[in-house]
């Protein structure tokens, strides 16, 4: 039987690092698994930027074309462009080769199938897994080892008529906005999607480089956010944005420097499609601020919260046909796109509704940011994951008398403050988001939470 590092398997996606835990040969394995637990005719695979990634995405083509399965190769993509890819051309499926914002030494794969349908580990992943390391890699009774043919494709074009179709161009006004590409995918993509634009934009970091040259490409950190608030506040800009490696996600900076987080965006996107399509359904995460459900309610929406993780949200929207959903950790999701995520359309959405209203990002915020005192996200490191599920009985027994629920871990709401405590999905970690009303009440419980996770 193939041998292959079990623990690059994740919740969402495969990942590890090249070549220790994944070379050419895992890949192989896992392009014959997945056309096979697929039952695929048809593919498309697009890679990222990464040095890895030719190779990883040549050998897993390789292995899918080895069963029969035949291949679009659409090159050097986003991860959101192969899942337009993928739902748009009616494949069987699709493979991103990509470790989205980890390190440089990482690589990956994101997989989907029908509809840009995402695979996770309880349904696909796991499965590709089991067939490599215990099944055996098999065709079904239909199937024959011949090589499935191979064809390249360019995707570019129709993806930037979809994004831009999210929008009203002629309504944008003339922002000044700084752009961080992180060395990633949007220093391909963003350049002819806001050519036509009358922004004026200074780009940062938009030569495509793997090595990341400058900073690694994940805004979520500070550090590497830096150059960028620097020269937003520097350029008195009205706004910075920022991608992370694949460009599946954006996030946003104010004229002021600030950081601004996904539970105000996911706010002021709604708001954004409430605007355009009345009454419409918008999903939420359970760690989300209360701004979201309130801006929703304002607008005469309805807010529906859903547990953590991109594959529940992507079927809740699908079961309650909901326009877009959006989670604090800069991953938003349309309808109109598939159900899938993209990292462009908030940005183009965004500057859309700072033209309507005719403000600047900072000021859209202020009202949120004068009512809403949020953590952000605090992570606690757990050597032993086990220890997680009696950590959070222990915290809802700890706070019985407020509202307590166990969507995804447990939360608790009082009048004035509530919070999320849930493990993670990838990492030895448990994480609390809280928010109150006050700054310093917000502060308080902060740390009090914190003690008793800590103390657990």
């Amino acid at each position: 039987m193939p041998t292959i590092n079990q623990d690059i398997f994740k919740a969402y996606d495969i990942r590890g690092i090249y070549p220790t835990q994944i070379d050419a040969d895992a890949a192989f394995l896992i392009g014959q698994a997945f056309a096979i637990y697929l039952d695929a005719k048809l593919i498309a695979v697009g890679r990222d930027m990464r040095t890895s990634a030719p190779e990883i995405s040549a050998a897993f083509i390789e292995g899918v074309r080895k069963v029969g399965t035949g291949v679009v190769d659409y090159g050097m993509i986003g991860t959101d462009m192969l899942y337009y890819a993928v739902a748009h051309g009616g494949f069987c499926g699709g493979a991103e080769i990509t470790a989205s914002h980890n390190p440089k030494e990482y690589i990956g794969l994101k997989l989907v199938r029908e509809h840009a349908i995402p695979l996770s580990l309880y349904e696909g992943i796991g499965d590709i897994r089991d067939m490599i390391l215990y099944e055996g890699i098999r065709p079904s009774n239909d199937r024959t080892w011949a090589l499935g043919p191979y064809s390249t494709a360019d995707i570019l074009s129709p993806y930037l008529e979809h994004v831009r179709s999210f929008v009203d161009l002629s309504a944008i006004k003339p922002f000044r906005l700084v752009l961080d590409a992180g060395s990633g995918i949007a220093g391909m993509v963003a350049p002819p999607l806001l050519k036509d634009l009358p922004c004026h934009t200074t780009e940062l970091c938009f030569e495509v480089d793997g090595t990341f040259p400058h900073h690694e490409a994940n805004p979520l950190i500070e550090e590497n956010r830096r150059d960028l608030v620097n020269r937003v506040v520097a350029d008195s800009a009205d706004a910075g944005i920022a991608w992370d490696g694949d460009a599946d996600r954006c996030f946003f900076i104010d004229g002021d420097g600030g950081f601004v987080p996904g539970d105000f965006i996911t706010a002021l996107l709604a708001e954004a499609f409430l605007r355009k399509v009345a009454s419409s359904k918008i999903v939420y995460d359970v760690r989300a601020s209360y701004a979201v459900k309130d801006v929703v309610k304002a607008h005469g929406g309805s807010a529906l919260m859903n547990r953590v993780g991109h594959a529940f949200f992507k079927q809740r929207m699908r079961d309650e046909d909901a326009i877009f959903g959006g989670e604090v950790t800069g991953h938003y999701y349309f309808r109109d796109n598939y159900f899938a995520d993209n990292g462009f359309i908030p940005a183009l959405l965004l500057l859309e509704l700072m033209s309507i209203r005719d403000e600047t990002l900072s000021e859209l915020l202020t009202p949120l940011r004068s009512k809403y005192f949020i953590t952000g996200e605090i992570n606690t490191e757990m050597p032993d994951m086990t220890a997680v599920a009696a950590t959070i009985d222990h915290l809802a027994a700890q706070y019985h008398d407020g509202h307590v629920y166990r969507m995804d871990g447990v939360s608790v709401e009082y009048d004035s403050w509530h919070f999320n405590v849930r493990p993670s999905n990838t990492e030895p970690l448990i994480r609390l988001n809280l928010e109150a009303t006050t700054q310093s009440e917000m502060e308080d419980r902060r740390e009090e939470v914190l003690q008793y996770i800590r103390r657990a």
